[in-house]
């Protein structure tokens, strides 16, 4: 839930830059062209009819007592000639040149003492009491509710500061209007936003981000200090002791600059400016605001004509709202009530940072999801593109570019757009028995797919839906798109003749992760989600209990599928089917089944190294069951005990069986939940029709 900002967060900046009556960085040798606050004061007029906040603004600008120091700089531009071109006579400064003049600034060579001139002008919009008494008119409904602001002292500028800080809960049109046009002055500048002065000149300097002094850098690139300070906050986030930690206070600072520029990408200046050309290449007929051009840009990143500057800018942004979910305007926006309702923001006993993080409120919401409790469409919707977007970009996930760097740089470098990394450090952790992964690395990975949930609905992995794109159309067409038992139609088809090498390839490297935690199939959860919590002792989807870990929750289960009555404590019905799936899967490799692979590491490796094929790992472990060490021989014993009670457990003979089954005897999973009953009874029957004289 996004939390009602501080009052006090945009108001330091400006207490900071009027404490000494100079503008930042003004020293010897510096041109004076500061504006008196309070210059621009003009006599109140009697008339009482309406006036637009933009008519008041400019009015207010064009006041006789900034004409003449705000006419005078020469705007230079330089032509491909080398040739300078002067721009003069040129109306009283108002928003909106001011806001061209921002947007030209990298085309244009601005005088000393003209970038000198425009930031005074901008401090002076934020603190003259001229437009205070603007705000007082045109926002009056809006500060009867915003009791704070409209609390606030008089004559100091922190009224419009207070206001800009609200402003995702102005919904008077004058004052937004009005608001807005202060808002684009203020981001313009970093001096300006939240005290960034103030909490990071100390961070700024020691990370070599620029200088404040105004004389050394130009004013209106300042945006690269904020896209520097960003950058080197999420790179602090992927190391384990970085050289130059950013202050605890000038981090909230960055984070909060983010999420207030969260709906307009004009207001983050260093990835306008790096995306300008993009935008128009891909978003030009998205309408700007409530985050429509980052989600059109984000969509487009991994595309080849996106600008590298542009995709770089974009991958920091996202990393950003990867710390914190509220630099998303949509998803904070769409999920707010979603998470109030699920009780997402009231862990009292986890630290603020963590509760911010995306993949908090994403395994919150799925849960709630999974144990079907009401989440809006909206927030759904926002969530599927999020989970997306971490699986396509691995580097999103701190945890993995810290862990599994090593990986990364030995056997996936240059394959990092579109999931093709992550897919390759899944293969790497699923691999054969001389290469494993790091235990942080792979802990790394199993808890991205678990944030991402791609087991409930395969189009998040981009890689996976790619590559296995035409079995879905000709196997599994007859379930619904985005249906979580589209994985289990492709496993089913595993080692058909309509399966693909690429998309077999892409499933059992997701499946080796998917099959570690038994909630991550959302269909078994769904099914024996009771049965866990009375038979194995476990709590809700993203709580864990070190006593049921969930790699040991569906060894629980299977021990209770095939118990006898006598017994007692049996599953319930749908529940064992689930399992009986599951097991069917886990058959066709051994890496699919967990407590088998961890407890055969050593006898898979001495007797059966060249079994490889489907099957055949498992069966070769059964004929040297009495070789095998006593724990290995206890988990092969139990399967090969399930195999007497159910044929399909053996894939050495559903493989062999195959053809007869797709042609006599195929029922689909997702239609018919016996469906292994059906097809048992149908070969026998095929058998004994083949077997007459």
């Amino acid at each position: 839930m996004r939390k009602r900002p501080e009052s006090s967060s945009i108001r330091r900046a400006l207490r900071g830059s009027e404490s000494d009556g100079t503008s930042p960085g003004s020293g010897p040798g510096a041109r004076t062209a500061s504006l008196p606050v309070g210059a621009v004061m003009a006599k109140e007029s009697g008339d009482k009819r309406p006036v637009s906040a933009h008519s008041i603004l400019n009015s207010v600008t064009r006041h006789a007592s900034l004409k003449t120091k705000v006419e005078s700089p020469q705007l230079r531009k330089t032509t491909s000639a080398g040739r300078s071109k002067s721009f003069s006579n040129h109306r009283p400064l108002d928003p909106e040149l001011v806001a061209q003049v921002e947007h030209s600034s990298q085309e244009m060579e601005l005088a000393a003492d003209c970038n000198h001139l425009l930031w005074n002008y901008k401090l002076n919009l934020t603190m003259d009491p001229k437009f205070e008494s603007v705000a007082t008119e045109v926002c009056r409904s809006t500060l009867s509710e915003l009791k704070e602001c409209h609390e606030e002292e008089r004559g100091k500028g922190y009224l419009v500061s207070c206001l800009v800080d609200h402003r995702g809960n102005i919904t008077e049109y004058q004052c937004n209007q009005y608001i807005t046009k202060m808002t684009s002055i203020i981001f313009s500048d970093y001096r300006l936003i939240c005290g960034f002065m103030d909490k990071c000149k100390d961070d700024i300097n020691s990370l070599h981000c620029g200088n404040v002094n105004v004389g050394q850098k130009d004013i209106h690139s300042q945006g690269k200090v904020i896209g520097c300070l960003e950058k080197a906050l999420v790179r602090e986030a992927e190391q384990d002791a970085p050289s130059n930690p950013i202050k605890e206070g000038c981090k909230k600072a960055i984070m909060r600059v983010a999420e207030l520029s969260s709906d307009d990408f004009h207001l983050d200046r260093y990835l306008y400016f790096s995306c300008r050309d993009d935008r128009e290449r891909f978003c030009e007929n998205t309408q700007a605001g409530e985050g429509k051009v980052y989600k059109c840009l984000f969509n487009h990143k991994f595309e080849e004509a996106m600008s590298e500057k542009c995709r770089d800018a974009l991958t920091t942004r996202q990393k950003l709202i990867a710390q914190d979910y509220r630099v998303s305007y949509s998803l904070a926006k769409a999920c707010k009530a979603d998470l109030r309702k699920q009780h997402c923001n009231l862990e009292n006993n986890l630290p603020h940072a963590r509760e911010a993080r995306l993949s908090y409120l994403l395994l919150c919401l799925e849960s709630a999801v999974h144990r079907g409790r009401m989440v809006s469409g909206e927030c759904q919707g926002e969530m599927l593109d999020y989970r997306r977007m971490l699986m396509e970009d691995f580097s999103l996930s701190p945890e993995i570019v810290l862990h599994c760097r090593g990986e990364i740089e030995t056997h996936c470098s240059g394959l990092h757009r579109k999931g093709r990394t992550l897919h390759c450090l899944m293969k790497v952790g699923r691999g054969d028995r001389s290469s494993t992964v790091e235990s942080l690395c792979q802990n790394a990975l199993q808890n991205l797919v678990q944030s991402a949930d791609p087991g409930a609905d395969y189009r998040i992995d981009r890689a996976l839906n790619e590559a296995c794109e035409s079995v879905i159309q000709t196997a599994c067409k007859h379930i619904r798109n985005g249906d979580p038992m589209i994985l289990s139609c492709l496993m089913e088809h595993l080692y058909t003749e309509k399966m693909v090498g690429e998309c077999e390839h892409r499933l059992l490297e997701l499946q080796y992760f998917i099959s570690r935690d038994w909630k991550l199939d959302p269909i078994l959860y769904m099914k024996c989600e009771g049965d866990a919590a009375r038979l194995c002792h476990t709590h809700g989807w993203n709580e864990t209990s070190e006593l049921m870990p969930p790699g040991a929750v569906f060894s629980c289960l299977y021990r209770h599928a095939y118990r006898t009555e006598e017994q007692g404590r049996r599953l319930s019905r749908d529940c064992k089917v689930e399992v009986q799936r599951i097991l069917h899967q886990r058959a066709l490799d051994v890496k699919l089944d967990p407590e088998l692979q961890r407890r055969c590491m050593a006898d898979l490796g001495k007797w059966c190294s060249e079994k490889t094929d489907s099957g055949q790992e498992l069966e070769c472990l059964q004929d040297h069951l009495e070789d095998l060490v006593s724990a290995c021989r206890e988990v092969v014993g139990n399967l090969t005990e399930l195999e007497s009670e159910d044929i399909q457990i053996d894939a050495l003979l559903i493989r062999a069986c195959e053809p007869v089954i797709q042609a006599h005897c195929h029922v689909s999973t997702h239609t018919h939940t016996c469906a292994h009953t059906h097809r048992i009874s149908c070969l026998v029957s095929q058998y004994r029709y083949n077997s007459q004289p």
